[in-house]
């Protein structure tokens, strides 16, 4: 997940980033300056009030349709989903990032991703996302860089996007996980993601609280 796009996926397909704080940001500020135009305690102000409010209440609604859209869509179509499983509320401590990974909303996306793999009977993994993005996906070979190089080239010959690069490092750490759960899980049962907890806790849960799986 990122803020140029919203997802890039092992296959190299790239899902916009709809942005729709940023797109509402002006329209919201001219509300917002038209409740301090109207005098305090009057019926004015209040309604200026509320026309902001629904402003904010708009783009909260866009944002979820959005993510639950398209965790629908790529629950549906794949047997296993593996995401990264971002620490956001430490993420958005970066004053000049806060408002792109607040507006992206990758925490509902993964949300609706997981309430959909319960549903639809699929396995969704998160995969610690460290080192994703600078290790080689071809090789293994941990190649440094900054932010603001967007391509991966390695040694080996490898050249892709960074966000691909790093989905498919994700994907294969995923794999790994699923086998090792497998072989560790006596009772034979595949076990999907769950908020907040760690695959092994889920191996051991998966038996007593998890009927849809």
């Amino acid at each position: 997940m990122g803020i140029e796009f919203f997802y890039t996926d092992s296959n190299g397909h790239q899902e916009e980033n709809p942005r729709f704080l940023r797109k509402a940001e002006q329209s919201i500020k001219q509300a917002q300056r038209r409740i301090y135009k109207k005098e305090k305690g009057k019926n004015g102000r209040r309604k200026a009030r509320q026309r902001f409010a629904k402003k904010h209440l708009k783009v909260s609604r866009q944002r979820n349709e959005h993510a639950k859209r398209l965790a629908r869509c790529v629950v549906k179509s794949n047997d296993l989903v593996a995401y990264e499983d971002l620490n956001v509320r430490n993420m958005v401590k970066n004053h000049c990032l806060a408002k792109s990974i607040s507006d992206a909303g990758w925490t509902q996306f993964r949300q609706w991703l997981e309430y959909f793999a319960c549903k639809f009977e699929r396995v969704a993994v998160a995969v610690k996302p460290h080192y994703t993005s600078q290790k080689c996906s071809s090789c293994g070979t941990v190649v440094k860089k900054s932010l603001s190089t967007r391509t991966h080239v390695c040694k080996c010959g490898c050249r892709l996007n960074r966000d691909e690069n790093a989905a498919i490092n994700i994907l294969n750490l995923a794999l790994q996980a699923r086998d090792g759960q497998s072989r560790s899980n006596a009772v034979g049962l595949e076990t999907s993601t769950l908020l907040g907890a760690t695959l092994v806790e889920q191996v051991s849960r998966s038996s007593t609280e998890s009927p849809c799986l």
